[in-house]
């Protein structure tokens, strides 16, 4: 597995990617395999991202998880079948203890980027913590989300930009965040691309997106110096249980990161 240093510290971008929520063994095991392979062709460090349930839907009716312990094993056997690391989210103190054991990357998710509890929960478990930036708060603001996992005694820390709330059912990048966020939190800085062209607060409850600007977002992003890219993809989002209005299809991911592997040795 590779350490905080291994993974944040190359001349290369770093990718966390794979499916919103971990839909079964089979489906998180073909993602893994055929991200795994392209990172590893393409030498750009990887972290297997699958969240092992869903606590922030709108409607009651949503998918939230096939089972916490029965995620985490197959989050775990993707970790050591593939020798990669894996990412999570967690919604509670009480996630951040059961999650640990069977993850390297901790992730904070948006709207609870402000909870003391869970942040001091997450950096006491010694695993990197990946801060999502509020879609309610100016990039220097996460230095204070940052502290409080200094703070606790953990150095390991990410912060990752998703958009910033424009309007009722909109997001926008604004990437100077990127630079501000570097050098206000002394962090790595990571693109949530996907999540960034979401369309929130739909009249349906189900979120809505634009995936014909990942391609967009994504090459800007490594434009402008971020460390890291963060991509939710599936085989098929039409079918995906969560969040498949913004996903990429796994299928074009290839494509897409040997453009963005173009642009990052032009910036060296």
């Amino acid at each position: 597995m590779k350490s905080f240093d291994e993974l944040t510290h190359q001349d290369m971008f770093f990718l966390l990617a794979g499916p919103c929520v971990i839909e079964g063994e089979e489906m998180a095991l073909r993602i893994a395999e055929h991200i795994a392979r392209l990172t590893e062709r393409l030498h750009i460090p990887y972290v297997f991202k699958g969240s092992f349930k869903k606590a922030n839907r709108s409607r009651l009716d949503s998918f939230t998880g096939i089972g916490d312990e029965k995620a985490l094993k197959i989050l775990d056997q993707v970790r050591h079948e593939f020798h990669i690391p894996v990412v999570t989210d967690i919604h509670s103190p009480e996630d951040a203890d059961k999650a640990a054991p069977y993850v390297d990357v901790l992730q904070i998710p948006a709207f609870l980027c402000r909870q003391t509890d869970l942040l001091v929960a997450a950096a006491r478990t010694g695993r990197i913590v990946n801060i999502k930036k509020g879609q309610f708060l100016s990039p220097d603001s996460m230095r204070f989300a940052a502290d409080k996992v200094r703070a606790s005694g953990n150095e390991k820390i990410l912060l990752t930009e998703r958009g910033t709330t424009f309007g009722y059912q909109d997001l926008v990048v604004d990437f100077r965040g990127i630079r501000i966020m570097q050098e206000s939190c002394a962090c790595p800085v990571v693109v949530d691309v996907t999540h960034s062209l979401q369309q929130p607060n739909q009249a349906s409850g189900v979120t809505g997106g634009q995936p014909q600007l990942i391609e967009t977002i994504a090459k800007a992003g490594i434009a402008v110096g971020a460390d890291g890219l963060f991509i939710e993809t599936h085989p098929d989002p039409s079918v995906a249980k969560s969040d498949g209005a913004n996903m990429l299809r796994l299928d074009l991911l290839e494509g897409l990161l040997e453009k963005l592997v173009r642009i990052r040795q032009a910036l060296r």
